[in-house]
């Protein structure tokens, strides 16, 4: 049974990492929140420690070391730019880290966490649940036995429009410097998916970049992508304003709908099972995402490249 630490614990993500914790069959000895409203732990590890001072957590997690207690893992769900300074703390107390995506917010924030990491001799990993999905592991199959025989690169829309309230502005998330912005936030697992399918960037180009939403062209080695994502319930399509849904998820590939909106509930899990077993998604998984997501932020807007059909409609 190894332990944990769990940073974020009142956070939307957490309750699928204390789940995972507990499916796995390890211990969560203690939590860090500055909001306590974590009473879900009750259903989990209602034994752990809990603070809502990073300065009481850390001190408590070096009482641990002292009386000979090794804390194994250090699971971090806080917002994205806390991830580099909290995954170093977990690497200095002697801990592996477990990171939400995005792992970090630059490239080189990666490259100095390798080196804390070779010097530490602990682990990285990060959540790349989609990965672990079922209906994409069979569309990775399906491209590799495809591509001897395909003359062209597959055409892909990506379109992903998930409503979020007036709330969002006010939080994290609706801070550019703290959540990376729109495509950051909603699309970086997105793009980590189709890097691992269909091979590294070769061109990016950003047609539209605003708080609520972002669009543009991405070239892979083996696909052509148009990209739309958005928080904006107005950019939902007609039919499903219709049935009053908020969500709005779709995937085609030369044309054909890629079906996987089911599927999500136990990828956690099945992340932590890889992490114990030393088969998780490390830094270099996640250095093409993170550089993509880093462009998509920083690029200056241009027509070139193909352009999602939704762009028009919110220019």
């Amino acid at each position: 049974m190894k332990k944990f630490a769990l940073i974020g614990a009142a956070g939307y993500i957490a309750p699928r990492h204390l789940k995972a914790i507990k499916e796995t069959g390890n211990d969560l000895i203690v939590a860090l929140d500055k909001f306590d409203s974590v009473g879900v732990m009750d259903s989990y590890f209602p034994n752990a420690d809990f603070f809502v001072e990073f300065e009481r957590f850390d001190r408590h997690i070096e009482k641990l070391k002292r009386n000979q207690i090794h804390l194994d893992y250090v699971s971090i769900c806080t917002p994205n730019y806390l991830h580099d300074a909290h995954i170093r703390m977990a690497l200095r107390r002697g801990a592996d880290a477990i990171c939400e995506k995005p792992l970090v917010l630059n490239p080189w924030n990666l490259d100095a966490l390798k080196s804390i990491e070779k010097e530490s001799g602990n682990s990285i990993n990060t959540i790349l649940q989609l990965r672990l999905h079922p209906s994409i592991i069979a569309l990775k199959n399906k491209v590799e036995s495809e591509l001897k025989s395909k003359k062209t690169k597959y055409e892909i829309d990506l379109t992903y429009i998930t409503s979020r309230g007036r709330w969002y502005d006010i939080s994290w998330k609706g801070d550019q410097s703290k959540s990376g912005g729109v495509a950051t936030n909603i699309g970086v697992h997105f793009y980590d998916m189709l890097s691992w399918i269909f091979g590294d960037v070769q061109q990016s180009f950003v047609h539209l970049r605003e708080k609520d939403r972002a669009a543009g062209y991405l070239e892979f080695e083996n696909a052509r992508v148009r990209w739309f994502l958005s928080i904006d319930s107005n950019d939902l399509p007609k039919e499903v304003k219709e049935k009053k849904q908020r969500t709005f998820r779709s995937i085609t590939i030369d044309n054909d709908q890629l079906e996987f909106s089911s599927g999500f509930t136990d990828l956690h899990t099945e992340s932590y099972k890889g992490i114990l077993e030393g088969n998780g998604f490390g830094l270099d998984d996640a250095e093409t995402s993170v550089g993509i997501v880093h462009e998509i932020r920083n690029q200056i807007l241009t027509n070139l490249g193909e352009q999602h059909p939704f762009v028009n409609a919110n220019i």
